[in-house]
């Protein structure tokens, strides 16, 4: 059942390029050591646990967040768009072109 509700959270791939087309920020949300051992070279690092706390380092424009398997991304889009942020879930890194 989570999994299933994870796997509806997800974006469509055209969306999230559509949105990485129009100069969208690449959130990744896992932590720092998974960030280090490989990354999407646009991306920058706020790990879940902090996303709250660093909102303000966040510029004011779309948002496509990454994590490892999309729940942690899924997760961020919550807190992300409960605040403001024009954000969608672009589910494991590694799918991002």
């Amino acid at each position: 059942m989570f999994f299933k509700k994870i796997l509806k959270m997800l974006t469509s791939n055209s969306n999230v390029e559509n949105y990485l087309q129009e100069g969208a920020l690449l959130l990744d949300v896992r932590t720092k050591a998974e960030f280090l051992a490989g990354h999407h070279a646009d991306a920058v690092n706020i790990p879940l646990q902090e996303l709250e706390v660093r909102l303000k380092e966040l510029p004011s424009k779309k948002i496509v967040t990454v994590c490892r398997s999309g729940a942690r991304s899924a997760q961020a889009v919550t807190i992300l768009n409960k605040n403001g942020f024009d954000a969608i879930n672009g589910g494991p890194w590694q799918t991002i072109k």
